[in-house]
């Protein structure tokens, strides 16, 4: 697994897996919890014959990427993430974030260089700052600091997840033994933190370039069908594609269904569509 040395104690795992002649990379981004082996699962095995690549990585404080900061901000995520995609080049770009991660990956294009994109697939991203988000920002952290991660796990998860995922999955869940709390210098703790740094007033208008807006209909943390729509509305060239049967985590609960519509959206760029 290559890691990008950003200064001493700092890293970044990564892979790369780079595109033929013709072909675009997606670039991945992750939300604040997660892994970049989320992507591999999704977009791996369909990737075989289209000539596209892969660049998916675990921001400082995720699973392998190292850290010696005390606190973070969005600024610092998207500055690690330009300086990777610096590095690594990838050709013909496609951003695609979960969740924050499609701030992320918002924010990498608009400040240019070789972070430019061809094209955004935006998962579950859009949403209106104001008090509401703030509440639930504040509310992550707060949970985290009283029962780690579990205790987050068990409070979002049947507001996060649909409700298949949820009959297939409640067993591991809210099991006995109480919870440990996540100690304030763990890097889950410090990027949890970090989410209520996010700038959320976007120059939407600004996004020229192809963007797909994906929404999981079961998302009942952050979709808000009005906001959503009046944000949509702001974006010059955009796709959107809601799904009944998903809910946040897209890519865990409809892997399938998002791969072919993430495909179908390159498809339509590569077929002509305004850079």
């Amino acid at each position: 697994m290559p890691v990008l040395e950003l200064s001493p104690g700092n890293s970044l795992a990564y892979d790369y897996r780079p595109p033929q002649e013709g072909g675009f990379t997606f670039v991945c981004f992750n939300a604040l919890t997660g892994d970049k082996g989320m992507w591999h699962a999704l977009l791996g095995s369909v990737l075989e014959g289209t000539g596209h690549g892969l660049l998916a990585y675990n921001l400082r404080g995720q699973a392998g990427s190292a850290f010696t900061f005390t606190d973070l901000d969005v600024a610092g995520i998207v500055a690690d993430a330009r300086v990777l995609i610096d590095h690594v080049r990838p050709p013909d770009p496609i951003h695609v974030g979960l969740s924050i991660g499609g701030l992320f990956g918002i924010e990498a294009h608009l400040a240019g260089g070789a972070s430019t994109a061809r094209g955004l697939v935006l998962i579950n991203t859009l949403r209106r700052a104001g008090a509401r988000l703030d509440w639930v920002n504040d509310a992550v952290v707060t949970a985290a600091k009283t029962g780690g991660l579990d205790l987050v796990r068990d409070l979002y998860a049947p507001l996060l997840f649909n409700e298949e995922w949820q009959t297939k999955n409640r067993p591991n869940f809210l099991k006995p033994g109480g919870y440990t709390p996540l100690p304030d210098d763990d890097g889950s703790m410090l990027l949890l933190a970090a989410g209520g740094t996010a700038n959320w007033d976007i120059a939407y208008e600004a996004l020229t370039l192809p963007v797909l807006s994906v929404t999981g209909l079961q998302d009942r943390v952050f979709r808000d069908a009005d906001d959503i729509d009046a944000l949509t509305a702001r974006l010059p060239d955009v796709d959107r594609v809601d799904m009944a049967n998903a809910g946040h985590m897209v890519p865990v609960e409809r892997p399938a269904e998002l791969a072919e519509a993430i495909m179908a959206f390159a498809d339509s760029i590569q077929a002509g569509r305004p850079r």
